[in-house]
This record gives structure tokens, sequence and C-alpha cells, in this order.
């Protein structure tokens, strides 16, 4: 058993999004959905063969990314500030829901928010 890390970006998101999903949680012994279009997939099978799997779901004009991983990757506090302070309120992502275009540079968190964890001290 490997774990891959599964990321894909749809040009019409709503196309075949569920189809996916499902093909992908039916395609390994466990999963995990940390974002929209990003999974972790534990399965027997190789990259050549969910890439075979999960093809015909996608359009040329899609993209898909299967990486095999470490079962050791670690996601830092500093990563899930990160991504906790680029994700878009509820209304702006359902007046964006047309376009899979993100616009850069993103509003500037407010950073009080979230405060840093502090280091552990060594023993």
């Amino acid at each position: 058993m490997r774990t891959f890390l599964i990321s894909y970006d749809l040009a019409n998101p709503a196309q075949n999004k569920h189809a996916i999903a499902q093909s992908i949680m039916s395609a390994g012994e466990r999963w995990a959905r940390p974002l929209e279009s990003t999974w972790y997939l534990t399965s027997s099978a190789d990259e050549a063969s969910l890439a075979e799997r999960f093809g015909p779901l996608l359009d040329t004009d899609d993209g898909l990314l299967i990486q095999s991983v470490d079962d050791q990757a670690v996601l830092t506090n500093t990563s899930l500030r990160w991504f906790r302070q680029r994700r878009q309120p509820a209304t702006e992502m359902a007046a964006a829901r047309e376009s899979n275009i993100v616009a850069f540079p993103a509003p500037k968190p407010d950073l009080d928010a979230e405060p840093e964890l502090p280091f552990a001290k060594a023993s």
C-alpha cells in the first residue's frame, strides 16, 4: 500500500466533480480530502493505473496530479494558517463558481485572528 497526493483542476468545476470524488474514494482503502480538489489516497494501485482510472472523467483542458508521498509528511501550523488566510468567504466563492481563476495578491489577512504558537522548549 502506498499513499498518493491527488489534485485536479477542472476547467468547468461543476462538470464531473462528484464523479471524480466517487472514483477517488473507491480507488483505495483510505482517503482524506484536506482541500476542495486535493486528496490523500492509500491504495495498492500505482500512479499509472490511477491516472487511467481518473483520465476518462477529465476533459482535455483539465489538470491532474498524482504523486506518491511519504507517510511521514507534515503540515505545519504555518502552512495551515497560510491556507486559512487565503480561503475565500462563502459569498465570494458563490460569485466565483463560474470561473476557475484565482486572483492574487490575496487580501491582507488579519494576523491577530490566529496567533502564532510558541516554540517548544528543549528538555
